[in-house]
């Protein structure tokens, strides 16, 4: 089942630096969130911290507190590899494993979770899998081809079916068009909106006319100056961020007069 997410005073700090200041916001379940604003404004960082995926870089920490349906991600007791387990990730280029087939590459979280699958449980997964990801009828007669000899827009969907494999209830995509041609996009902007009946699904993009096709809500991200930590300016449904925002600095980077 899908799961909401509420944030509350969140720093994020790389050592000393503290990247991102004071997020508070609650991400609905079952739909799309976007997060907008300017290179270096903290929107993937903030991202990664929804996961506990900053983690991996030494000397990363938050402060203040990220929740999922009731239970604080960052309680000393949560495991952080249970947490990425629950929130999947799909990472701005496709990174499929290259020495691995499609098929393999599917199962590759669960066989890193140690599951033991039979294989009939197995094929079904990966059928499953690469439904939800809307690649199986493209992929069902060579499972058994490496992944890396998939197009840019068919590895990107290969990703995302790995990712939906395990059955998280989150879904975080990190600038997951960037590196994809238009029709790609269309196809993965076409996916996420299939998706988000089962899943929470986050997207960090630089991309403003995508988040208005595919979100819910979004929020924009901003920095007061260089070298200053990104904060979020607003929060609101999709629709009013891009007609009516809060925030002046909001209209002026939707407008394009920076950023």
């Amino acid at each position: 089942m899908a799961k909401s997410i509420s944030v509350k005073d969140l720093d994020i700090y790389y050592g000393d630096f503290l990247a991102v200041q004071g997020v508070t916001m609650s991400i609905k379940s079952k739909a799309v969130t976007a997060f907008i604003g300017p290179s270096g404004c903290g929107k993937s960082t903030f991202l990664r911290s929804l996961n506990r995926m900053h983690e991996v870089i030494p000397g990363a920490r938050v402060e203040g507190d990220v929740v999922v349906d009731g239970q604080s991600l960052y309680d000393p007791g949560v495991d952080p590899v249970a947490v990425r387990r629950e929130i999947g990730m799909v990472f701005q280029r496709p990174n499929p494993f290259p020495t691995m087939s499609i098929y393999d590459n599917v199962l590759a979280g669960n066989k890193l979770n140690n599951k033991r699958m039979k294989k009939s449980e197995a094929d079904d997964i990966v059928e499953r899998s690469l439904k939800g990801a809307n690649l199986w009828t493209e992929v069902k007669d060579r499972l058994g081809k490496p992944g890396m000899g998939l197009s840019g827009g068919q590895q990107q969907r290969l990703c995302i079916a790995r990712a939906i494999a395990v059955q998280p209830q989150v879904l975080l995509m990190d600038e997951p068009c960037s590196a994809l041609d238009p029709i790609s996009t269309a196809a993965i902007e076409d996916l996420i909106h299939d998706l988000k009946s089962d899943y929470t699904i986050v997207i960090v993009t630089h991309n403003m006319q995508q988040a208005a096709r595919v979100s819910d809500d979004t929020g924009f991200f901003n920095l007061k100056a260089v070298g200053e930590p990104g904060h979020l300016v607003e929060f609101n449904p999709t629709k009013q961020v891009f007609s009516n925002p809060d925030n002046e600095a909001t209209e002026a980077y939707i407008s394009g007069r920076f950023g």
